[in-house]
């Protein structure tokens, strides 16, 4: 609408920018926000065993490199590695757009020591 040489009108906020380049910026930020992540895992001892949100994966030395990390969906998860005789790891991960590598040392647990008869 024109009056006395104004023009007023309704701000409806900003257009939506159509150009190669913005929708590729928009399918990459979709993609990032959708990604799960890849952990790459080096435990000693090596055959400890590694549960994701509870449920056995397999053994650290199946996640130790390469493209063979751990597979790990959106969101946070519960990264646990056991092995018998040694206190169990916890950790909880949740991905990133980068890869990320654990470095876990278990402790062996140290059996009683009995007094002297």
């Amino acid at each position: 609408m024109v009056l006395g040489g104004l023009m007023l009108g309704c701000a409806s906020g900003p257009e939506r920018v159509q150009s190669p380049a913005a929708d590729k910026a928009r399918e990459l930020l979709r993609s990032t926000r959708s990604r799960g992540g890849n952990l790459l895992l080096r435990c000693e001892p090596s055959d400890a065993e590694v549960y994701l949100d509870g449920v056995v994966q397999g053994v650290c030395t199946d996640f130790g490199g390469g493209a063979n990390g751990l597979q790990v969906g959106v969101g946070l998860h519960r990264i646990d590695v056991k092995k018998d005789g040694y206190w169990p790891y916890t950790t909880y991960y949740e991905p990133g757009s980068a890869r990320a590598g654990l470095t876990i040392k278990l402790r062996a647990v140290e059996p009683e020591r009995g007094g002297a008869d």
